[in-house]
C-alpha cells in the first residue's frame, strides 16, 4: 500500500480516533462542548506539525496534546478569573472596556506561557525582580544562589520575553 499524503493521514486518523478523542476529553473536563472544541484544537495542532503518529501510537499522540490544551484551558481561566477579581475591585470610572479586557487577559495568558517555558529558578528570580522590585544581591540571598547565577536567570527570562515580542509570537 503506498503512503499516504499528510493530509489523507489526518483525515484517516480524524475518522479513527475523533469519537474516542471528545469522549475522553469529555470525561476530563466534565462539558461536552469544552470537550470538542479541544478535540478540533487537537486535530488543527496535528495539521499544523504536518506529522502524524505510527497507527499504534495515535490515541497516545492524540492525548498527549488534547492534555496539554486541556492545562492551557485550565490556566487560561484561573488567569481570567483572577483578572476579573482584580478588575471587579476598581472603582466603575476606572474599570476597563471589554476589548482591553480581552487584550489584558491575551498578555496575561502569553506572560504566563512564557513564565513556565523557564526553569522554576528563573521564574522566581524573574518575579522577584520585576514583581517585589528586589535587587540582584537581595534574589540571590533569598534564593540561596549566586549573583552570577541571578543575572543569568534574569538574563533567559528576559531572552524569552525579547523572543515572544519579536519573533512573532507578541
Amino acid at each position: 500500500m503506498p503512503p499516504l499524503s499528510s493530509v489523507q493521514a489526518v483525515e484517516t486518523l480524524y475518522a479513527d480516533h475523533h469519537g474516542w478523542l471528545r469522549g475522553w476529553l469529555r470525561k476530563r473536563l466534565g462539558d461536552a462542548t469544552d470537550a470538542a472544541d479541544l478535540a478540533h484544537d487537537t486535530y488543527v495542532r496535528v495539521l499544523a506539525t504536518g506529522r502524524t503518529p505510527p497507527r499504534e501510537e495515535s490515541r497516545r499522540h492524540l492525548a498527549r496534546i488534547a492534555n496539554c490544551l486541556v492545562v492551557d484551558l485550565h490556566r487560561r481561566r484561573r488567569i481570567e478569573a483572577a483578572y476579573r477579581e482584580a478588575v471587579g475591585q476598581l472603582p466603575a470610572p476606572l474599570a476597563p472596556s471589554e476589548e482591553d479586557r480581552a487584550v489584558a487577559i491575551e498578555a496575561l495568558v502569553e506572560l504566563d506561557a512564557i513564565l513556565h517555558g523557564l526553569s522554576p529558578r528563573a521564574r522566581e528570580a524573574f518575579l522577584l525582580c520585576k514583581l517585589d522590585g528586589l535587587g540582584y544581591a537581595e534574589i540571590a540571598r533569598r534564593l540561596k544562589v549566586s549573583l552570577s547565577s541571578v543575572e543569568k536567570y534574569i538574563a533567559t527570562a528576559l531572552r524569552a520575553c525579547y523572543q515572544a515580542l519579536y519573533d512573532g509570537r507578541g
